[in-house]
């Protein structure tokens, strides 16, 4: 909307000159030029509201008290005064205001008592018009304050939404390149002393199969940035036997769940997928393992997933960014995770990680 900066002045121009017209006939006066230019001036130092409203309020009660100090008809000859008075008050010029506030009653204040005039209720306007201008500049303050705070939570919600995101690339695309760097070191093995092309050609269909998921997985994550789906990508603990199954290289077993809860949503189950795709993306990269075993429990308490391998376990190795993007998810719910042994039977020590996600009204009577 185009600003109108002289729509407000010339409209008090009228009522200024029009109304002390009107006044001044009334009492059988007439308004004279010096009056008229008076009457106008007000208005003229308005133009100026925005650029210096502490020096428009001084000027227009300037100009106000110069109208009583020449004695000129009474009216409405100070409207551009109370207008400025609370634009100044508005826009936090609060001692402008105040001192020519101030100033325009004591001058007046002195010049009705010098002339023995009985006049001096009639600045308690002045009271009504300052605080009229404390209460719309309180106002304005709560709107900028709550208008600071939307804005803060908007922008808080979308670092959330990016944290989201970026872990979400993280986890499909280190655990899908991890996978399909597996299957090519087997495929490469395989062409390299194995002249079977059945098993070559199985591992190069696993490595299709897998980077066509894998595909579909990123562009189901970035299409969360184009706001054309869901904010939480549809991961669901039924995906879990697949996610398993591409792990040919290692010997997997999965425990299900039996039966699922009902405070057991999609965001909960997405974690728990993420969670145990993170986890064997490490064991793939890092663990050395032979054999990987999964677990899914769920009650109406908690939910709890591990990941338990055989191999070299964690000897001192520092948490890298998958790590820490688990931990934030399953803290975001409320849970905790742990890294231990892996203890399964008749194995080296290995790595287990544990998942627990407590039910919200768990979660709230533990706080």
């Amino acid at each position: 909307m185009r600003r109108r900066p002289l729509f407000l002045p010339v409209a008090v121009a009228v009522i200024q000159v029009m109304g002390t017209h009107m006044a001044s006939w009334r009492q059988g006066a007439e308004l004279s030029a010096a009056a008229v230019l008076l009457l106008l001036a007000g208005p003229a130092i308005l133009v100026f509201r925005r650029r210096a409203p502490g020096l428009t309020a001084a000027g227009c009660a300037a100009v106000a008290l110069g109208y009583v100090a020449a004695g000129f008809p009474a009216g409405p000859f100070a409207v551009s005064m109370a207008i400025a008075l609370v634009l100044a008050l508005v826009s936090g010029a609060r001692w402008w205001a105040w001192g020519s506030a101030a100033a325009f009653a004591a001058g007046a204040a002195i010049l009705f008592l010098l002339r023995g005039e009985p006049q001096l209720i009639g600045l308690l306007w002045l009271a009504v018009v300052l605080l009229g201008g404390e209460l719309a500049r309180a106002g304005r303050m709560r709107r900028v304050e709550r208008h600071r705070a939307e804005a803060e939570q908007l922008k808080h919600q979308a670092d959330q939404e990016r944290l989201v995101i970026a872990r979400d690339i993280h986890d499909v695309v280190a655990h899908s390149l991890s996978m399909i760097n597996v299957q090519a070191s087997v495929a490469l093995h395989l062409a390299e002393r194995d002249p079977d092309p059945a098993k070559l050609l199985e591992t190069l269909a696993n490595i299709k199969a897998g980077s066509a998921q894998s595909l579909s997985e990123v562009r189901q994550v970035l299409s969360v940035l184009r706001q054309d789906a869901p904010r939480i990508p549809s991961q669901r603990l039924e995906q879990l036997p697949e996610l398993l199954a591409r792990l040919t290289s290692l010997q997997t077993h999965y425990s299900a769940p039996q039966g699922e809860p009902v405070w057991v949503d999609e965001k909960v189950e997405n974690t728990i997928y993420r969670v145990v795709q993170e986890s064997l993306t490490n064991v793939v990269r890092h663990a050395k393992a032979s054999r990987v075993e999964v677990a899914v429990q769920l009650t109406e308490t908690r939910a709890q997933v591990s990941v338990a391998d055989d191999g070299i376990g964690l000897r001192g190795a520092l948490e890298g960014n998958g790590l820490r993007g688990l931990r934030e998810r399953v803290q975001a719910l409320g849970g905790t995770v742990d890294l231990g042994p892996g203890n399964l039977p008749g194995s080296t020590p290995g790595t287990c990680i544990t998942a627990l996600i407590p039910a919200p009204r768990a979660s709230q009577e533990a706080s």
